[in-house]
């Protein structure tokens, strides 16, 4: 079934429906929510929250476009706003900042992914997510500036800042790029 077709279903009430959305999409959704979030449970809370309101807001979606740029584009917005709600609780989790070990000469040559995942963490969310649309999602710069509802150029510009202070970062560990 392509997407039309699961929209359709969807709209026409079938019980099979939702659950064929969630198969298709659950992987790249939980990936965003993932990278956003930084903690497995968050980002279930928040996929769950973005497949819920896909649901509420099918009738509402042109079935000419595509699927997947508008569930990343939910499953952002639903990061941000998490992340926000998180930043205003004070003292129930610890930053990024705080789970990076900044001792130096500890960067293993062979653990380039430790360190990515390290230097994504000290990111903006708005330059981490573009990040993970891009080069995870694989979202031309325009499903990502419609995902985001930022301009193009804004997703080119927070894309090449995300990538600068990534090698920033990563120079910084005694990786070298």
């Amino acid at each position: 079934m392509d997407d039309r077709a699961l929209i359709e279903a969807l709209r026409s009430g079938d019980s099979q429906a939702p659950c064929l959305l969630i198969e298709r999409f659950q992987g790249v959704v939980f990936g965003l929510c993932l990278r956003m979030m930084g903690h497995r449970h968050d980002a279930e809370d928040v996929m769950q929250e973005t497949f819920v309101r896909a649901l509420r807001g099918i009738a509402g979606f042109d079935a000419e476009r595509p699927v997947r740029p508008w569930l990343l584009g939910i499953a952002a917005n639903r990061c941000r706003t998490a992340l926000g709600h998180r930043a205003r609780r004070p003292g129930l989790t610890e930053s990024a900042e705080d789970r990076i070990d900044h001792r130096p000469g500890l960067a293993d040559p062979d653990d380039l992914a430790g360190e990515l995942e390290r230097a994504l963490a000290l990111l903006r969310p708005e330059y981490r997510m573009v990040f993970a649309l891009f080069h995870e999602q694989n979202l031309a710069y325009e499903e990502i500036a419609e995902a985001v509802d930022r301009p193009i150029g804004t997703v080119k510009t927070w894309l090449h800042r995300a990538r600068a202070e990534l090698a920033e970062h990563l120079t910084r560990r005694g990786v070298h790029c």
